[in-house]
């Protein structure tokens, strides 16, 4: 237990290997920890009884010889979040040690062997997650955020899987106004934290340009269950939600807008964004790249071209697609991780041929 759900107890809690009666409760986070959750809810999703029925894309096998992939049950980003964040030198070392278990762990094993761990699955979304060992067991399916703080060489869209962050702010269930647009007075609604690094500078640069315009509403706040409660009335007020990056190129705020039905307004360059080969975000989203960002009046310009009728049909999408933006238990078909699942699938024929090429080359891989 103490490399997943034991943390939800607490620091160094450990136990038994977790099954579907010792599973806790995903507990009520706000912030980074509830972001960085999909270590949990893949793994919830392995233990469901009702595996294996038709609706569910991914089966648990007891016989690793009939396993197409192997899920690594390491919370990388909890264990992040429990040990570095402490500011304790001691508890930071932990983490880096259980960093090094688990990499040992699977270098050891047979079925790693095997495929050289290419048919292994571990999630570490935060961006921090499993950082000093990732170079280590690169071969593997990462479940990421993003490819922000990684080279090509460690994480790539290739071989990964980019998920959706937790959203911050409830779903809109009650989104059902007779007028939707014009009952979202707001024209354009940002609240969050400008001081960031990388590309999230950029923060300061739209504050300066946005902050006091007519139909805009732009707050330099961090996230606190008040600023969570402004930010969910903000969003489910206005009509385009801006989303800039944060440290990293993607951010939380896209999700919190999609389940808002808030029509994102993407400023990104690198952002690389979950399930893209089946979902067309341009169908419910406005992408700027930074430089347009920075043009004065650039933004707000475009978005006042945008008509009703095309902001009703980009509403409409985000209402059909938000489902696919949902962690839950019990696991439902078409939510996060039921694509997150679909998308590892997606891997399976690239993978096989890497692993069947490999066993039969004779001299070194001339592609490489």
């Amino acid at each position: 237990m103490k490399y997943n759900v034991g943390m939800l107890k607490g620091p160094h809690y450990d136990g038994p290997p977790v099954t579907i009666e010792t599973l806790p409760e995903f507990p009520h986070y706000t912030g980074l920890r509830r972001q960085h959750t999909v270590e949990y809810w893949m793994l919830a999703s392995l233990l469901y009884r009702e595996n294996g029925t038709k609706q569910q894309e991914v089966v648990r096998v007891l016989n690793p010889d009939s396993a197409d992939v192997f899920f690594v049950p390491f919370f990388s980003s909890l264990s992040y979040d429990t040990y570095h964040n402490q500011g304790n030198d001691t508890e930071s070392k932990f983490d880096d040690q259980l960093q090094a278990e688990i990499a040992d762990f699977l270098q050891k094993s047979k079925y790693w062997k095997r495929s050289a761990g290419r048919d292994h699955v571990i999630p570490m979304q935060h961006p921090n997650a499993f950082k000093h060992y990732r170079d280590k067991v690169n071969a593997a399916i990462f479940v990421v955020a993003d490819f922000g703080r990684s080279s090509p060489s460690v994480s790539n869209l290739r071989k990964d899987v980019v998920a959706p962050y937790g959203h911050v702010v409830e779903t809109f269930e009650a989104d059902d106004f007779s007028d939707p647009y014009d009952s979202r007075t707001t024209l354009l609604f940002f609240r969050g934290k400008t001081k960031r690094k990388a590309e999230g500078k950029d923060r300061k640069r739209l504050e300066k340009i946005l902050s006091g315009q007519k139909d805009i509403v732009f707050e330099a706040n961090g996230v606190t269950e008040g600023g969570v409660n402004a930010s969910t009335k903000g969003m489910r007020s206005s009509k385009f939600c801006l989303d800039p990056a944060g440290d990293t190129p993607s951010s939380c705020r896209l999700f919190d807008a999609i389940v808002s039905h808030c029509v994102p307004v993407i400023v990104s360059d690198k952002i690389e964004l979950p399930y893209e080969d089946e979902i067309d975000y341009n169908k419910f989203s406005i992408f700027f790249s930074r430089e347009e960002a920075k043009k004065e009046g650039y933004i707000l310009d475009q978005l006042k071209r945008v008509s009703k009728t095309k902001w009703l049909e980009m509403w409409r999408y985000l209402k059909n697609i938000t489902h696919h933006f949902e962690y839950q238990y019990p696991p439902k078909n078409g939510d996060a991780v039921s694509m997150l699942w679909r998308q590892v699938k997606h891997k399976l024929p690239a993978i096989n041929l890497a692993v069947h090429r490999n066993r039969r080359l004779k001299v070194p891989d001339w592609w490489r």
